[in-house]
């Protein structure tokens, strides 16, 4: 039987449609159908590398797994990873294609929904439900032209459109009303129903604004409540890091300098996960705390330009004077690159051929090259031979004179400083492995093993929203309207 699909768009970006498919995907997945996520186009800086050796936005990895099945590049055809306010890396089916800036990208979009509807039709073939996630809202009437993400993939496809509201933020009935009225008519016949999502309270205090959205708009396919454990889950991007990471009592300070392209921020979550570790991010114009432990400068999509910005902050005097003082000092990716003693740009991929001093932490250089490394890794830690599984990605190769952080089978990664208080690895998930996670902590700190599992905890977490969002909506009603 061919495959069924249903599309998930909202009313306005951050409603979560993310959830709420990797929610659905893990039900329908625990009711024996085969289900695929698919997101035509996504936008963040947050990536995976899949099983087939391309780069997909996280969002979708995570839909993957809800759906336990392996993340492909099909998933996510077309993925922008921001370098600057008005351009982005453009990744085609898992490879990255080129550059372009928001009004190139515009004129470009035309020839990608090829590719789109290809991946497509490749996920269709082993699936029997397809969970398609839009981007933004189809309100944005102004993006319409060229459209790929929403209505300009539904339409052409023949799949119908499911409209997700946020009520937390207030004005639930005005937006799904306000979008169905900018929307041209065949759009508006696509669209079968919406959801509410994060209704905190007695839904029955509701049922008269569901009375009032039936009237006016759509019928009502499920008031989801608020799903209270949205921490436990990675995130799709850094939007809402202030939330997921504030400073709260701990024995461990971790501090992280916001970056403006700061990239692959789940790295952040397995150490703030842990109970006895106090984790926040540096805003802009704070300085550096004088009883923090570590500091962890993660990813970033232009190395460069954020270590530029990190100066212009003076973080690096804070940095310097930390470790100075004893500090530890991490870094991840990007993050690993700046901590050596120069990073060189000489094909002009963050602008003009260029290089610029590192921090000095790490005896190493960076070169960064047009060819991106994207791969998945089993290694262990170079002293205690502990298990570690993660991911790379990253655009550039770094020689280093200090001792490897990890080794595997005579090969060498990453780098630890004489002292020990300094180590890079270009590995994505380090701190996702929990024998390693901890021993690192245990060298900052004595403390008692929390027993943390962070990737069970992932699992329960979905199968706890799979439950969350079956009690609110009814599934076999969804499977209905699938086409």
């Amino acid at each position: 039987m061919p495959a069924k699909a249903i599309m998930f768009m909202g009313t306005g970006s951050d409603v979560g449609k993310s959830l709420i498919v990797a929610g659905l995907a893990r039900a329908f997945a625990n009711r024996g159908l085969r289900v695929a996520p698919f997101k035509p186009q996504n936008m963040s800086n947050n990536a995976a590398v899949t099983e087939d050796g391309g780069e997909i936005g996280r969002a979708q990895a995570l839909q993957a797994r809800a759906a336990r099945i392996p993340a492909s590049v099909h998933m996510n055809p077309v993925l922008l990873k921001p370098e600057s306010d008005t351009g982005s890396q453009v990744v085609v089916q898992g490879k990255a294609s080129g550059r372009a800036t928001a009004r190139d990208y515009h004129a470009l979009k035309p020839k990608l929904l090829g590719a789109v509807r290809e991946s497509f039709a490749i996920l269709k073939r082993d699936a029997d439900l397809v969970l398609v996630e839009g981007a933004g809202s189809p309100a944005e009437i102004n993006l319409r032209s060229g459209d790929i993400a929403n209505m300009g993939f539904a339409i052409p496809e023949r799949v119908p459109v499911v409209l997700i509201a946020d009520i937390e933020r207030g004005g639930a009935i005005a937006s799904i009303v306000g979008t169905l009225a900018v929307l041209e008519p065949d759009e508006r016949a696509a669209i079968v129903g919406c959801l509410i999502n994060k209704f905190r309270g007695d839904p029955s205090l509701f049922e008269s604004g569901v009375a009032e959205i039936e009237r006016r708009a759509l019928p009502c396919l499920g008031v989801i409540p608020y799903f209270g454990r949205t921490r436990d889950l990675p995130p799709e991007d850094s939007v809402g890091l202030e939330q997921r990471h504030a400073g709260r009592a701990g024995t461990i300070k971790i501090r992280v300098p916001r970056l403006p392209r700061i990239a692959n921020t789940d790295d952040l979550d397995p150490l703030a996960a842990e109970p006895d570790v106090d984790l926040a991010m540096l805003e802009q114009g704070d300085a550096l705390p004088g009883d923090c432990d570590v500091v962890l400068l993660p990813g970033s999509k232009a190395t460069l330009g954020d270590l530029a910005a990190l100066r212009d902050n003076g973080w690096d005097i804070d940095i310097a004077a930390h470790h100075r003082r004893g500090g530890w000092v991490v870094g991840l990716c990007g993050g690993y690159q700046m901590l050596g003693s120069k990073i060189a740009d000489p094909v002009g991929l963050e602008g003009p051929a260029q290089e610029a001093p590192g921090l000095g932490l790490l005896d190493a250089t960076t070169v960064l090259a047009r060819e991106k490394t994207l791969r998945r890794i089993d290694s262990r830690d170079a002293i205690t031979g502990l298990p570690i599984a993660g991911y790379e990605i990253h655009l550039g190769e770094t020689w280093s004179n200090e001792a490897p952080l990890l080794s595997l089978d005579g090969v060498s990664e990453g780098a630890r400083s004489a002292d020990g208080r300094v180590v890079g690895s270009y590995i994505h998930g380090l701190f996702a492995s929990d024998r390693y996670r901890a021993a690192f902590l245990a060298q900052i700190r004595a403390r008692t093993d929390s027993g943390l599992a962070y990737e069970a905890r992932i699992d329960a977490t979905l199968d706890a929203l799979a439950d969350h969002i079956a009690k609110a909506v009814d599934l076999d009603r969804l499977l209905e309207l699938a086409r």
